[in-house]
């Protein structure tokens, strides 16, 4: 009887054991390379992202009481001193009857875009989808009232475009934060938000309750964090989420802002326990790359993130593509930014610009997707692109005596050929332990033309 007992008890004790061990959480700051990698891989293959700036931002668009306001225009109540209870009536006027999801996907496939990344809270507060701890959000305090990343996240996967969001940490609008007010412009600075201490476990609740409505609700492969600048927000508060929302869901990717990196690169190293898979410089394309680390440059098409009717400086078609090609040739991604407007149109202007790298991007996307950096340094006429076996030559300045000098012993050189004309070899010979190429009268893109080395060798 004894032994029965001791049995059943061992097998009770050996049951809890086993439901703890299942239960306990991770620390996934301790992911091996291997588990990284395997995370990461669709992210780093996918090289082009779209970054998508929409909220109660768009209504005032730039403007307001009359006053056209300096400063990007997601901003604007910051820049502006809006009082909250003031902005907050925007919400009366989103009504983005205009918007459809399917169109914006579809654009985002035609574009050559990989993974779109879009606004579901930023730092006014305003939420883009249905929150049940809030409503202050478009479903609850618009007439629209409708689900706007529920929409989008159908279409994206209609179209085969990974969908994933954007969240602030920073919040104007939860009564848990204030504005220091000896400030002297108190909203538009960073650093000026403040969080009554005995109101930050109130405020991390609802900010964590608000992620996992994102994660169980839409199923995002990327949560990209922002507003991490505040001193209330510590690297021990980055760690804690970053492993808290890794245990709700072990394949997320979670860019460097979740763990008080104060934005772009800064505090971005592993070394120093700060939480996060990838840099983000913000408005820059690192001069060498950042080697051995992922990073993201997230940058505008005119100088503002939300719609601002009169920001006007739109970069061209070219410089955007040039943008693309050297951010893949130095090894990172780049996530390029629209800002639609109130009614949930896209500017034309964003439009034109993606159509243009869409249709490069369809001819010359196998020198783009799935590539690595550089093996070589910076050539003066355009940038190199790798994958196994294959040297992708991106030609800005085509040379005046149509030839190009490639770092390769010939011997290594199985064929060349333009990626628009796959069929048609180019001519290559030997000059001492490097080739030239020997490249038709004309450039076939006046933006960039990709030469394409097979080879055999070691880059």
């Amino acid at each position: 009887m004894k032994r029965a007992i001791l049995f059943v008890m061992s097998v009770f004790l050996i049951s809890l054991l086993f439901a703890f061990c299942q239960q306990a959480p991770r620390d996934y700051m301790q992911e091996t390379k291997a588990e990284k990698d395997a995370r990461m891989q669709w992210w780093r293959d996918a090289k082009f992202g779209m970054f998508i700036h929409w909220g109660l931002y768009a209504v005032p668009a730039g403007e307001y009481q009359g006053e056209k306001i300096q400063g990007i225009g997601e901003w604007i109540q910051a820049k502006a001193n809006i009082p909250r209870e003031e902005y907050a009536k925007f919400a009366d006027q989103f009504n983005p009857t205009q918007f459809n999801a399917d169109a914006w996907a579809a654009l985002a496939k035609e574009a050559g875009i990989k993974y779109m990344v879009i606004t579901s809270k930023h730092h006014d507060g305003f939420a883009l989808f249905d929150s049940k701890v809030s409503d202050y959000d478009v479903v609850d305090a618009t007439p629209y009232g409708k689900d706007l990343l529920a929409q989008l996240k159908t279409a994206c996967d209609a179209h085969g475009i990974s969908f994933n969001t954007y969240y602030s940490i920073l919040d104007w609008h939860h009564p848990a934060q204030y504005v220091d007010p000896e400030a002297k412009n108190p909203r538009a600075g960073h650093g000026k938000n403040k969080i009554y201490p005995e109101r930050k476990q109130e405020y991390l609740e609802y900010m964590k309750t608000q992620l996992k409505e994102i994660i169980s609700n839409y199923d995002v492969g990327v949560l990209w964090f922002d507003g991490e600048w505040q001193d209330w927000w510590t690297k021990e508060d980055g760690i804690e989420l970053y492993n808290w929302l890794r245990n709700i869901k072990p394949s997320l990717i979670i860019n460097n802002r979740v763990g008080a990196a104060r934005g772009g690169m800064s505090g971005f190293d592993k070394e120093e326990g700060h939480a996060g898979d990838f840099g983000t410089p913000e408005q820059e394309i690192p001069d060498t790359g950042i080697p051995g680390t992922d990073w993201e440059s997230c940058m505008t098409m005119n100088d503002t993130w939300g719609y601002k009717y009169f920001d006007d400086n739109w970069k061209s078609t070219k410089v955007l593509l040039h943008n693309l090609i050297d951010i893949v040739s130095k090894g990172g991604n780049y996530l390029l930014n629209i800002g639609p407007k109130a009614d949930g149109t896209i500017p034309d202007e964003s439009i034109i610009r993606l159509q243009e790298m869409g249709a490069w991007l369809a001819v010359n996307g196998d020198a783009i997707y799935g590539t690595t950096a550089s093996p070589f340094e910076k050539p003066e006429w355009g940038r190199y692109t790798q994958k196994p076996g294959k040297l992708f030559a991106h030609i800005f300045d085509w040379p005046e005596n149509n030839k190009l000098d490639i770092p390769l012993d010939s011997k290594d050189i199985k064929r060349v050929y333009l990626l628009s004309a796959p069929d048609v070899d180019i001519r290559f010979r030997a000059i001492s332990d490097e080739t030239v190429v020997l490249l038709p009268d004309n450039a076939p893109d006046e933006i960039a033309s990709v030469i394409v080395i097979e080879h055999t060798g070691q880059l």
